[in-house]
């Protein structure tokens, strides 16, 4: 399966510089948050295939779900053969709707305990903040939630995609780590996956 992730900036490779073809073939595109409405219906318009996204932190302009695209914000949907649980948000470093305390967090992924049991698990986690010292920084900004940790040690998803890290911020952010069977991916900007 060829996954497009997505993150944080509209890229000019995909969007000012598209020409036909160059979304073919990708079965699934994940959306890691802080995209416009626009671009995510373009996206989806272009690659004819389901796309799956969560908020960011600075996504509290959005007023509607953009057409086609499916929010698995607090939620765990099945797309194609694959069961994908959804977390949005940033660590809280000031107000804002989609901007959260460790400790509310968890709440919300203990509300997905009745789906995490019917759905025995999930196969792909998408966030937009990152798991606590993977890919995170110390600043309250950009800290990582701890209770993602938590979700990869125990469910082993095939695979965890963020944003919220702009690989610009500084040299050495990795685009893809490994934690035990899980590849992690940092989606700023875009990156191209296969499982």
């Amino acid at each position: 399966m060829k996954i497009l992730a997505v993150a944080d900036v509209e890229s000019e490779y995909l969007y000012d510089y598209y020409s036909p073809g160059k979304l073919d073939g990708f079965d699934l595109i994940i959306g890691c948050g802080d995209l416009s409405e626009e671009y995510l219906e373009f996206l989806v318009t272009m690659a004819d295939c389901p796309l799956v996204y969560v908020h960011g932190n600075h996504d509290d302009k959005f007023k509607r779900v953009p057409e086609g695209c499916i929010c698995v914000d607090n939620k765990i949907v099945e797309v194609n053969g694959l069961k994908i649980m959804g977390l949005g948000g940033s660590y809280r470093y000031r107000n804002g709707k989609y901007m959260f305390t460790e400790k509310q967090m968890k709440r919300k992924i203990l509300r997905l305990t009745p789906s995490l049991l019917k759905h025995r698990g999930f196969d792909i986690l998408v966030t937009h903040a990152p798991a606590r010292h993977l890919n995170d920084f110390e600043s309250r900004s950009h800290r990582g939630f701890e209770c993602f940790n938590g979700l990869i040690h125990r469910y082993h998803p095939k695979l965890f995609c963020h944003g919220h890290i702009h690989r610009n911020y500084g040299r050495g952010i990795p685009q893809k780590t490994n934690v035990e069977t899980t590849t992690v991916v940092n989606a700023f900007n875009y990156c191209v996956i296969d499982i």
